[in-house]
């Protein structure tokens, strides 16, 4: 009985992390070794695993924003509040890659 629960609540446990994982984008950022620090979640519009997992590290935000998931889902607001990007900046980017 007891075998059977365990096996359940890791399956459940299992379940929870790969719907995580399909409903969140991962965003690491920062030169650092302390990598816990710089891990920033946006959620997704619709699950999947397109860009699950990416880094800013040495990218251009110009280049963050040509990409149409992440820029849906909110990176421009993650980059301005990480002060990489002005508001007016995010702004012309969203108009130009829409």
């Amino acid at each position: 009985m007891w075998s059977r629960i365990k096996t359940y609540l890791l399956l459940a446990a299992v379940g929870g992390a790969a719907y995580f994982l399909l409903s969140h984008h991962v965003i690491f950022f920062g030169e650092d070794a302390n990598i816990i620090k710089n891990i920033y979640l946006l959620k997704k519009s619709k699950p999947d695993l397109h860009y699950t997992f990416y880094s800013l590290h040495q990218k251009k935000p110009d280049v963050v924003m040509k990409i149409a998931p992440l820029r849906e889902n909110g990176i421009g607001d993650l980059l301005v509040q990480l002060g990489l990007l002005s508001e007016q900046e995010k702004s012309r980017l969203e108009n130009l890659y829409r």
